[in-house]
């Protein structure tokens, strides 16, 4: 894709080359220095600067009407904003879709299976979860106390090397 994208554009290049030199041919004659005096050469010189001159002219005052066009343009746009005034955003709506109803959505009618996420899920009982973590509530002081130092250090490494040796 990105070389038949590569292609079309080096084909425009060279289409707007083409076209170039062709609107070139028509309006500007090719100069003939051959054969030509100093003096001749001079005054082709000179109506060459003052052909350029023009064209400069021509450039600027055309660059000075876009550059007030594009300043009204923004003046009037942010009249446009003002005259309408706050726009405020209406809150939006959490809308529940389905797996299924999204694939509908978005393939249309070649959507044929339908997905329940659900019925792959585990079923977890709640009971089970709460038996599994016993809370041990107590004086955290003391427990701080305890295993601060080397000796606290020590019995954290002991008690976790115990449970594996049962």
């Amino acid at each position: 894709m990105l070389a038949k994208a590569k292609e079309q554009w080096e084909q425009e290049q060279v289409d707007k080359q083409g076209e170039k030199e062709r609107y070139l041919s028509e309006r500007v004659a090719p100069l003939r220095t051959s054969g030509l005096s100093l003096s001749q050469l001079q005054d082709l010189c000179r109506e060459l600067h003052e052909k350029i001159e023009v064209v400069d002219e021509e450039r600027y005052d055309i660059e000075a009407k876009c550059n007030h066009n594009m300043r009204e343009i923004k003046d009037l746009k942010l009249k446009v904003l003002d005259l309408r005034g706050k726009f405020k955003r209406p809150p939006l709506r959490r809308v529940r879709v389905s797996a299924d109803a999204m694939l509908r959505a978005l393939l249309g009618s070649k959507h044929k299976v339908s997905m329940d996420l659900r019925a792959n899920l585990k079923s977890v009982k709640k009971e089970d979860t709460e038996k599994e973590r016993p809370v041990e509530v107590g004086d955290w002081r003391k427990n701080v106390e305890a295993m601060s130092g080397m000796e606290g250090r020590k019995k954290m490494f002991d008690a976790a090397k115990s449970p594996t040796g049962q």
